[in-house]
């Protein structure tokens, strides 16, 4: 797994340049992004980049389409393995719908639905696991619909360039104290806590996932305005919990406030913590670059807990008794 990650950047770039044909849908002013797990994950970057603008956007983590799906609609399916049940559900109800849709997928039985269909489709790699095929996904969608995702090329540029750098200091490579990876890694000793801001949450919510499915452990989120209003009174007992603080580099002033509030109720009832903070840069480059460093976390955790990172067993118990 380690050594697909330490590719990480390389593997954006070229499934950026690939030569996937865009596709150019009229008329979108509503889009559903499917998807379970590190496909999830996919379109809870691409809502936080549309929320900027007028689109209005729904992430589907389960098996039914929002009622408000119509002609102006784009529904994006994707499973990586092209084999989940929950997204071809949805798939399959998408196409029974005068809605727009379009399919992304390893092969699977998404490619032979969508290929049986006339459905558009793009088929994508995987490389070694869904959940370490991210960024061969990511940008990949990012190049078939530069149209409908409004990402300058420079800001996709921008985002593997520092995915370049942070590779020279997280990868296998660099197995040192100045790994930041590495270090936090090595600071997780009980459950982690992930607080995080609205506008980076996709990198919070994924970097729960990867510290249950890599490192086998508990792992909880939570948004850091909300914690003020509920969660902060869980610190009155004492706790193995492990707060760990995703601060965006220019997180809006209040959420600043927030972070200084939280910090200094910490450090006088004696609770360490960690800082993550975000690169600069467009939302693009924020997410991405937390969410390579952060996987790599969960990465290094196992190795130290003596865990290998790539089975899945408990995933592979539920999907068996699936129909």
């Amino acid at each position: 797994m380690y050594k697909i990650y330490d590719e990480w950047p390389q593997i954006a770039k070229e499934s950026y340049d690939s030569n996937l044909v865009p596709v150019d849908f009229q008329s979108v002013d509503h889009i559903v992004f499917s998807g379970m797990g590190g496909s999830g994950a996919l379109g809870d970057i691409f809502s936080a980049i549309l929320s900027k603008t007028s689109t209005h956007v729904n992430v589907v983590k389960g098996y039914h389409l929002p009622k408000t799906v119509d002609s102006s609609t784009l529904v994006v399916t994707t499973s990586i393995s092209g084999n989940t049940a929950e997204t071809l559900s949805v798939l399959d109800s998408a196409k029974k719908i005068n809605c727009k849709l379009i399919g992304f997928s390893s092969g699977g039985k998404m490619e032979n639905f969508c290929i049986k269909n006339n459905i558009e489709y793009r088929k994508i790699p995987m490389y070694h696991s869904p959940r370490a095929s991210f960024p061969a996904f990511l940008y990949s969608i990012l190049k078939t619909m530069n149209s409908i995702i409004p990402v300058k090329k420079e800001d996709v540029l921008e985002s593997i360039e520092e995915m370049q750098k942070l590779q020279k200091l997280i990868s296998s490579s660099n197995l040192n104290k100045n790994n930041p990876s590495a270090r936090l890694a090595e600071w997780i000793t009980g459950i982690p806590l992930i607080y995080y801001p609205w506008g980076l949450e996709a990198a919070a919510i994924r970097f729960k996932a990867s510290l249950q499915e890599n490192a086998k452990t508990h792992a909880m989120a939570e948004n850091v305005i909300e914690t003020c209003h509920n969660g902060i009174v869980s610190w009155e007992r004492k706790s193995t919990v492990k707060p760990i603080l995703i601060e965006g580099e220019d997180d809006y002033i209040k959420t600043k406030e927030r972070w200084n509030i939280l910090k200094e109720y910490f450090k006088q009832n004696n609770i360490d913590f960690w800082e993550v903070l975000s690169v600069k840069g467009s939302i693009l480059t924020k997410l991405i670059n937390l969410i390579y460093l952060l996987d790599y976390v969960s990465i290094y955790n196992a190795i130290i807990n003596k865990i290998d990172p790539t089975p899945i067993k408990s995933i592979d118990f539920v999907k068996s008794r699936l129909d």
